[in-house]
């Protein structure tokens, strides 16, 4: 035990994020999310089709609270995202019968696929698993859960992250686009 705790040794704790750098955060990912929301009311009336999943929760904590993060730019948030759900629908087409294998599959199967693209996202792994376990509606959707809500969503979070992160002062994002 004491081998590993000197292993770990001490560290100091990570700078505190300043009071701008928390506005737009909060401004920038209760945007998006409120436009999700708000594309989802349409949508859900429209056509019934959910715009807003779990993981673009996720992708708002990267894309606004940590936004020159390597995993927050263009290319893992849209990238990651629409691979993952590639990779979930059809892990739940040819897996559904079997929930556990489908599940494991569509997560490790995603993280392998956004290594080899450079597109690693975290919430992309939850894009995944939300395709298997989303339920019969998620189900119903077939590829259709790749365009709307994944691709959709991921682009919309994207178009905001840009505007809010480029309106701070001393911010620039996105770090690269590919």
């Amino acid at each position: 035990m004491t081998r590993l705790l000197k292993r770990i040794g001490t560290s100091p704790s990570q700078p505190r994020a300043g009071w701008s750098e928390i506005f737009w955060a909060w401004a920038g990912s209760s945007l998006s999310v409120a436009c999700l929301a708000l594309l989802e009311k349409v949508c859900a009336q429209e056509w019934n089709l959910p715009l807003l999943i779990g993981s673009f929760g996720a992708s708002a904590v990267l894309a606004f609270g940590a936004p020159h993060s390597p995993l927050a730019q263009p290319r893992n948030l849209v990238g990651g995202h629409v691979l993952s759900a590639i990779v979930g629908v059809s892990s739940q087409a040819m897996l559904g019968a079997d929930p556990v294998l489908a599940s494991a599959l569509a997560v490790s199967t995603a993280i392998a696929l956004m290594h080899m693209t450079q597109t690693l996202h975290p919430p992309g792994g939850a894009t995944a698993l939300i395709a298997v376990i989303g339920g019969p509606g998620i189900h119903s959707m077939g590829y259709w859960y790749v365009l709307l809500p994944c691709a959709a969503g991921a682009v919309c979070m994207l178009l905001l992250a840009l505007a809010a992160n480029n309106l701070a002062a001393g911010k620039k994002y996105p770090t690269f686009w590919w």
